[in-house]
């Protein structure tokens, strides 16, 4: 039978209200409690409760009315059954004379999720005293809004905060593991455009009966929109998969419209682990999921919780490093394999965090890519390129030329263009550099998905002078027909093709050198990635390659870096002049 927790039923026991709370079982209903008001009203606040529970189950019907007893026992049926309400009068015999009494139920959901059916009592004898009992009574058993949803008729979130806890504990007493669940239904909001908001609250209705029925010793709330959060035992891994799954299946084929069924998280709650803390890695759990069709739920993990806490770290906090100067921009030295000097640098972002310390860029660039927000992180690039070289050449240092890394979103957020042409004139680089000082790398990546308008707007960079080079060429959606599409000033290949050189016979060995040499014919230049030892310097000089990137001959540093090896009387690397830049690249053709 039911066991009341310990805070709620004596709450309940010293009650001066009036009711019953009752269990239904197969074929009977069993009263598992009685208030204070109920023992008094009916003159047995002298007995024991166990004495009077029992005295409810077998000798209630002794003191109604015999011209009654039919009634009671038919709405009593149709109540435990749910085919009716329990709203009545009757007459009960109370000392030596019948009285009126009103009986009103209603079914209330437990904090473990167990569903009892509660009544209420009140004389209507004495007329002042008992419409103030029914009010209060009324108060007590209708469906609270501050702990029950209206719609569903599930506990909602107030519920959770004050007995979810205290339903966890319950499945730990019982040597089980407690488990949160937290659902969405997949694309509301487009179900409700398509079919109207009375058909969405029946699919909401669907989900909340759905949910009881495949996890009934669960107990079930409805949380905030078309949320809904379940907390019930670990039984296994695949059992709450398997449920889930049949939960999705039955609204798929059951609700009056197309949806698309729910997503959930799952978080196992661990013994340190509070309940409030699970409900919250259970739905950011579920949002990492929620616009993925093949995944219909996981697992939290505290690996992942943390890079999705990174996640949201760096998108929170983006805008403010950048206007706090917590990127910093460094150098990378492209090296000429026939002079071994500097020809160009790549520029290359790295967020120095006064709470993280150093973000990797394998990190926050690929979060900014998917918000959409890595156009702020490319042209911040460029303008620090800028502001720096009139502070190179102030210092002494051979300007070379500078590529920045863009993206294809960048094109859709902003004019890359005019961007470049405006912050040119901003910091007055006429008098320093030409245009052709500045080089745009997009990735192959990119062109892959790129329109004909993405094209176009490549084709303006460098007819305004600027370069164009194609960058990580080789990693893995090479198309031979970028050649006959865009127009490149350089391919850099990707850094792969030569950590892999031997792999499959060494097919990247052959693979690079005829990519040279038909690079060479169309008069674009050449550079490898990813150089590290000397056997891949071996190769690439052997095939023929213009220019290296990598460890092997440079690291990339800040002009800070820089500017201190010079103040310390160290020198820097040989960097190519002008002159020196444009006679290499018109041998390398010949």
């Amino acid at each position: 039978m039911y066991q009341f927790p310990k805070e709620l039923k004596n709450a309940y026991e010293a009650s001066p209200l009036s009711f019953v709370f009752y269990q239904v079982l197969p074929h009977r209903a069993i009263p598992v409690l009685a208030s204070g008001g109920f023992c008094r009203n009916v003159q047995m606040e002298h007995l024991e409760r166990s004495e009077i529970l029992q005295w409810l189950e077998t000798g209630l019907y002794e003191r109604i009315h015999p011209d009654d007893v039919g009634l009671i026992a038919k709405i009593s049926e149709d109540f435990m059954c749910k085919r009716g309400p329990y709203d009545v009068a009757f007459r009960c015999r109370l000392g030596d004379e019948y009285v009126l009494i009103h009986g009103y139920g209603k079914w209330q959901t437990m904090p473990d999720g167990t569903e009892l059916a509660v009544i209420g009592y009140v004389n209507l004898m004495n007329t002042k005293d008992s419409m103030l009992s029914i009010a209060e009574i009324y108060n007590l058993l209708q469906s609270d809004r501050f702990y029950n949803d209206p719609l569903t008729g599930l506990p909602n979130l107030n519920y959770f905060h004050e007995f979810g806890g205290g339903k966890a504990k319950t499945i730990r007493s019982a040597g089980k593991t407690p488990v949160i669940i937290y659902s969405d239904v997949f694309s509301m909001q487009s179900y409700n455009n398509q079919y109207g908001f009375q058909a969405g609250n029946a699919l909401l209705i669907l989900v909340a009966a759905t949910l009881r029925e495949f996890f009934p010793e669960a107990l079930v709330l409805r949380g905030a929109d078309d949320h809904f959060i379940l907390i019930t035992d670990l039984s296994s891994r695949d059992e709450l998969s398997r449920r889930l799954e049949l939960v999705h299946d039955r609204l798929r084929r059951t609700a009056q419209g197309n949806t698309s069924g729910i997503r959930s998280g799952i978080c196992i709650l661990s013994d340190e682990m509070a309940v409030p803390e699970a409900l919250d890695h259970a739905r950011h759990t579920m949002k990492r999921i929620d616009n993925d069709l093949t995944r219909l739920y996981a697992f939290f993990s505290q690996e992942e919780d943390d890079l999705y806490r990174q996640k949201r770290y760096i998108i929170e906090n983006f805008d403010h490093a950048l206007q706090a100067g917590w990127i910093h921009l460094y150098y990378q030295g492209i090296t000429r394999l026939t002079t071994r000097k500097i020809a160009a640098f790549e520029a290359l972002a790295r967020w120095a965090d006064p709470e993280r310390g150093l973000i990797s860029p394998g990190i926050f660039i690929p979060v900014l890519q998917e918000y959409h927000q890595l156009y702020k992180l490319d042209l911040y690039m460029l303008e620090q390129v800028c502001r720096e070289i009139p502070a190179r050449v102030d210092s002494g240092l051979p300007l070379v030329p500078v590529s920045v890394n863009f993206s294809r979103q960048d094109f859709d957020h902003t004019d890359v263009v005019a961007a470049m042409n405006t912050l040119y004139e901003k910091y007055g680089l006429e008098s320093y550099v030409t245009k052709d000082f500045f080089i745009v790398e997009i990735t192959e990546q990119d062109l892959a998905i790129g329109t004909d308008r993405f094209r176009e707007q490549l084709e303006r960079i460098r007819e305004n002078g600027f370069q164009l080079w194609l960058d990580d060429f080789g990693s893995g959606y090479s198309a031979l027909n970028v050649f006959s599409r865009y127009h490149f000033d350089l391919i850099k290949f990707d850094m792969d093709l030569l950590r892999h050189l031997d792999d499959s016979g060494g097919v990247n060995r052959l693979i690079l050198q005829q990519l040279i040499v038909l690079s060479k014919k169309l008069g674009i230049h050449t550079l490898i990635e990813g150089m590290e030892t000397e056997d891949q310097l071996e190769f690439v000089r052997k095939i023929g390659c213009e220019m290296v990137q990598g460890f092997y001959f440079n690291r990339p540093e800040s002009l800070a870096e820089i500017l201190a090896r010079l103040g310390s009387g160290q020198s820097v690397k040989p960097c190519e002049s002008r002159e020196e830049r444009q006679e290499m690249e018109r041998l390398w053709f010949e």
